[in-house]
């Protein structure tokens, strides 16, 4: 390489002022060390909301009411005989008063058959009362008993809803307040008290987002423990391939000093960790990893091609960091520009995690690019090696074989298979699904407790997971009218349509329930009032022998707002679009003359908003992301050209990831998106380093095949011992039990394994057959 320019002069400074380097390296790192060991490791729920969304909104306004999206529901299920058991009964009791000393709980939305909201309505020719079910004592005789399961039986609020129909099985639900919510104190809490009431009489299962994320943060003890193990196996295998203490010593050393330098920032910045992309993080880590086993590979390249002399390792490395650093920084620049472009998602969780990701990848210019060869500036060549065992033929074989292929007429067979594969794998990825592709949550396993819970609950119950659609005028007294009143009624029998919704609630269930019983239980009046002054009274008797907050799920205190809170059997992304769907139809088709319906609160309205930002800017982001990657390649290669090269690469390993997750039924969700962006970046390091090493030995004056040779064969062996460390490591984390860490660890590699055969392959058969200027220079 000619030795002019910036690079040249910025390559001298760095060897000639190594001391000085690694001081201000070695300081730095310090410091960073000491904020890095105070990043907190937690999910917050705030993150996830992208508060710009309308249904983010409406979910914020009527969460105190009608409940937020942080409920958590426990199942007490009999294993012997129904519930009504004076011993069975009291754990569904014990449960219901202790939630209320459970963190960030709101008390006022903890709801059982043991609670006093749980009522019996009874009229009289005197007057209408309501009595609570059970409590505050529970029954003890047969008699009480008996008494108590009738009047579950003829409760349309509770059978079904608090109890189940073959009276098996009571649920307890509880709300918590958002913005106070922490999941590890609240899953830790909430399981000391079901292991204090479980016994052998009873199953009890427990569900909800502060339970999903408690799991997660269980899980993390194991998740370090995975971080350890792939460090070391990264250690061995490139102890296996490099056979040099030194060889592997530094490369390991430039992912701990990345590691370190990126979590000391984000602490810096205020970021916290999120639990779920350690596995992502450990990648990135890893590719400081690969930048600086192709950096000591150019080393002992040049030292072999030095006289001997006592500067040779000094002028060795300060070739090594000249010649690599083009290569070097365009990946860790492609990978933080396509990373960058997730930040324009409204999501905060998203855009943390791009800030967090993008830091993390410029630090591997410290760590690899500029740090390991001032490092082995004060090395030397090892003149024998740590152990006998020698792949290096092996390799080279293989290598051979790639560099026949792309000399050959086997090339143009690369470039139709790479066609083939290309156009299949891109028909299958549009079977990718937005949101969760499974039932339960598709961060765990399906046999996880979770998981299992989740099912359990849904098999005697009408479903988990809700979602509330506001009914809303501009006035008090707005949800009284019989329009509204009738129109919910009609809107909760449209929606039930719908099978995964297992029944829905309103104060349309409420109003013929009260006019039944001031009928002396006539089942002919299980109607609504024929006008809204009857309906009203209807209300009204029930509102006055209530206690306050006993109407909160269902209406405000003003009656000018209504929730119908829709029961879902799973969070599925196209069961959740169905359900959208479905609510604008019916808002479109059944205009009310005053008010209207409002998307959409709870768990599920948030995963809906979730979903729709994701469906719509997903395209957007990948295209973008693509858009970066040629500006980058065009401006540094000063060629369109190269930008559409190396665009080649990167699409075939995206279509073949996005086709492998919709052949897996992985959904691409808030986790996945920020590795489907890190893997644009992922596409096309390793075609860099092989481009760049062919352009500068054609620059020498090899003709194309020597040129394609030594490449494949020099930094080609890089990429391939890189590549098999790298692949066979992040595989460690299919054993992890968190099922989300797994699958990404799987794709992670599927990614690497695709870059690195594109650039072996691929890259070098495209450059011979299409002779590209930036490459092979202008024709004369």
């Amino acid at each position: 390489m000619i030795e002019t320019g910036w690079i040249a002069r910025f390559s001298t400074f760095c060897i000639r002022q190594r001391a000085a380097v690694v001081v201000v390296l070695g300081l730095a790192t310090a410091v960073l060390t000491y904020f890095a060991a105070l990043v907190e490791v937690k999910t917050v729920f705030a993150d996830m909301l992208p508060s710009s969304h309308p249904y983010v909104k409406v979910h914020e306004k009527f969460a105190d009411t009608f409940g937020g999206s942080n409920m958590v529901t426990i199942m007490v299920e009999a294993k012997q005989g129904d519930i009504f058991d004076p011993a069975i009964l009291e754990k569904v009791q014990t449960l219901t008063f202790e939630l209320r000393k459970v963190s960030a709980v709101n008390p006022f939305q903890i709801i059982s058959l043991a609670s006093k909201k749980a009522k019996e309505v009874r009229a009289s020719t005197d007057n209408i009362e309501t009595r609570p079910l059970m409590w505050p004592d529970v029954p003890k005789t047969e008699a009480e008993l008996q008494e108590l399961k009738a009047a579950v039986v003829r409760n349309p609020l509770v059978y079904g809803s608090y109890v189940s129909t073959d009276l098996k099985a009571a649920l307890i639900t509880v709300d918590f307040i958002d913005r106070l919510v922490d999941y590890g104190v609240v899953f830790h809490e909430i399981n000391d008290l079901v292991n204090k009431v479980k016994d052998d009489r009873v199953h009890i299962h427990v569900v909800g987002d502060p339970i999903l994320y408690g799991w997660v943060n269980h899980h993390l003890p194991e998740t370090f423990h995975l971080v350890l193990a792939t460090a070391a196996l990264v250690a061995a295998l490139l102890f296996l391939f490099t056979r040099t203490w030194r060889n592997t010593v530094l490369p390991m050393l430039a992912g701990l000093i990345s590691a370190i330098w990126a979590l000391g920032v984000i602490k810096l910045a205020g970021i916290h960790f999120e639990p779920l992309v350690i596995v992502v993080a450990v990648l990135i880590s890893a590719r400081a990893v690969s930048h600086s086993v192709q950096i000591v590979n150019r080393f002992d390249e040049e030292v072999d091609a030095i006289e001997a002399g006592k500067e040779k390792c000094e002028d060795a490395a300060r070739l090594a960091l000249l010649d690599m650093f083009r290569p070097g920084m365009l990946g860790i620049i492609a990978d933080a520009g396509c990373m960058a472009v997730v930040a324009l998602s409204p999501i905060p969780l998203l855009q943390k995690l791009t800030l967090l990701s993008v830091v993390w990848v410029f630090t591997l210019s410290v760590s690899a690019v500029i740090l390991t060869p001032v490092l082995l500036s004060w090395g030397h060549h090892p003149k024998g090696y740590a152990h006998p065992l020698n792949t290096a033929p092996l390799l080279h074989k293989f290598l051979g074989f790639c560099a026949w292929v792309a000399t050959s007429r086997a090339r143009y067979a690369v470039l139709a298979g790479a066609a083939l594969v290309f156009s299949f794998s891109c028909y299958y990825a549009f079977n990718l699904k937005i949101g969760d592709a499974n039932p339960g949550s598709p961060i765990l396993w399906s046999d996880a407790p979770y998981n299992r819970d989740s099912a359990a609950i849904n098999n005697r119950f009408k479903g988990v997971d809700r979602m509330f659609v506001v009914v809303g005028g501009e006035s008090s007294g707005f949800v009284k009218k019989t329009e509204v009143l009738e129109s919910i009624g009609k809107f909760q029998r449209f929606m039930s349509a719908q099978p995964e919704i297992g029944g829905s609630m309103s104060i349309a269930d409420v109003v013929p329930t009260v006019n039944r019983i001031m009928h002396e239980g006539n089942p002919r009046y299980y109607e609504l009032g024929d006008s809204e002054t009857v309906n009203g009274s209807l209300m009204y008797l029930f509102e006055s022998v209530s206690e306050p907050g006993d109407l909160d799920r269902l209406v405000d205190t003003g009656y000018q707002n209504a929730a119908v809170t829709l029961l879902f059997r799973d969070r599925q992304g196209e069961t959740i679009r169905t359900a959208v769907a479905r609510v604008k139809e019916f808002m479109e088709l059944n205009p009310l003359s005053q008010g209207a319906y409002y998307l959409a609160g709870g768990a599920v309205g948030v995963m809906a908003a979730v979903n729709e930002i994701i469906l719509s800017g997903q395209i957007e982001a990948i295209a973008l992301a693509l858009f970066v990657l040629v500006v980058i390649c065009s401006v540094v290669y000063r060629s369109t050209i190269a930008g559409m090269v190396f665009m080649v690469p990167v699409i075939l390993s995206n279509t073949i990831t996005f086709s492998v997750m919709a052949f897996m039924d992985i959904g691409m969700n808030i986790n996945t998106v920020p590795v489907a962006a890190l893997g644009i970046g992922l596409g096309v390091d390793y075609a860099f380093y092989i481009a760049d090493r062919i352009k500068e030995e054609l620059a020498l004056g090899k003709d194309a095949v020597t040129a394609t040779t030594i490449a494949l064969h020099s930094t080609g062996l890089g990429v391939v011992i890189t590549a098999l460390v790298l692949i066979l490591s992040v595989m460690l984390w299919w054993v992890s039990s968190l099922r989300f860490q797994a699958e990404m660890a799987l794709l992670m590699g599927i990614w690497l394994a695709v870059s690195a055969s594109s650039a072996l392959l691929l890259m070098p058969s495209m450059l011979f057959v299409f002779r590209p200027a930036f490459v092979f220079g202008q024709k004369s």
